[in-house]
């Protein structure tokens, strides 16, 4: 979006040139004039996002993808560790882990999975 910037700002430009040329010769008011101006250069940024398959929207379009699943997770996260869906999930929660962490309700001492959590959301970002 960035580098279309100074191609739009000349097609504006240019485009304003020719409504205003137009405009007197058909005998626009200024309210006309910039309604034309406002349609064409619309159209212009338009064909401009088609053409380099750039729309402003793709930008978003993951953290409105991302947003409701990190707060889903983190609910469910929460729900299973202060024991809200029963003393059974805890229980198991309590026995259920594996490698050096056997315990999955104690905090990891050894910060192994809170800096790889950590380094892979920024490899995530990053890419």
């Amino acid at each position: 979006l960035e580098n279309l910037q100074p191609e739009i700002k000349e097609l504006a430009k240019r485009l304003r040139y020719e409504v205003s040329v137009r405009g007197k010769q058909l005998g626009w008011s200024e309210k006309v004039a910039r309604f034309h101006f406002t349609k064409n250069m619309r159209r212009i940024v338009t064909e401009l996002y088609i053409r380099d398959n750039c729309h402003p929207f793709k930008a978003t379009l993951l953290a409105w993808v991302q947003i409701p699943l990190w707060v889903c997770v983190s609910l469910a996260l929460r729900n299973c560790s202060v024991g809200a869906l029963g003393s059974a999930v805890q229980e198991q929660f309590s026995s259920g882990g594996a490698l050096w962490f056997t315990d999955l309700t104690a905090p990891d001492s050894t910060w192994i999975l809170p800096v790889s959590l950590g380094l892979v959301n920024l490899l995530v970002v990053e890419v």
